[in-house]
């Protein structure tokens, strides 16, 4: 498997082995066109918002499958699906969020044939409520010896 990478500082991933190829932002278009299946997961910000809609869609990949594992609001969700229901490129999606949670009844996604829905529960693996616990433990012990936290929030960035 080939795997392209997006993130706002691609110089960061030079050497990582995990990937093939890492673009900036403004490749999205790129990234959307060569690949089969687009994962999506990435902060909710500013910056991100809106950050696949329309424009991009129309470039994805002939039978691309789409998944977002981020926020809702990273998607613009009329455009996606409108995307679905045409067909013209995505296969199909997979969506663990959504801009409205619980998603409604209400919900156009409800009567969207090629999409597959989850209740935003992706992060539930195995052991992640462990490595969550361990995670902060850690943290904590490393807070009253005054080391360095793990993990910091730049609010700055807003992740």
């Amino acid at each position: 498997m080939k795997v392209l990478a997006v993130r706002r500082r691609p110089e960061l991933s030079e050497g990582d082995e995990m990937i093939d190829e890492c673009f900036g932002t403004d490749d999205i278009p790129t990234v959307m066109s060569e690949s089969d299946y687009l994962v999506v997961a990435t902060p909710l910000t500013k910056a991100t918002v809106g950050l696949i809609g329309k424009r991009e869609l129309a470039v994805a990949k002939e039978g691309q499958i789409l998944i977002n594992i981020s926020r809702g609001a990273v998607m613009d969700e009329s455009a996606l699906i409108d995307a679905l229901h045409s067909g013209d490129r995505l296969h199909g999606a997979a969506l663990d969020v959504f801009c409205t949670e619980p998603l409604p009844q209400s919900s156009p996604f409800w009567d969207v044939p090629n999409l597959l829905l989850s209740p935003h529960n992706a992060d539930m693996t195995v052991s992640f409520r462990h490595q969550s616990v361990k995670h902060f433990t850690l943290n904590c012990h490393r807070f009253v010896g005054g080391e360095e936290l793990e993990s910091v929030v730049d609010k700055e960035c807003g992740y």
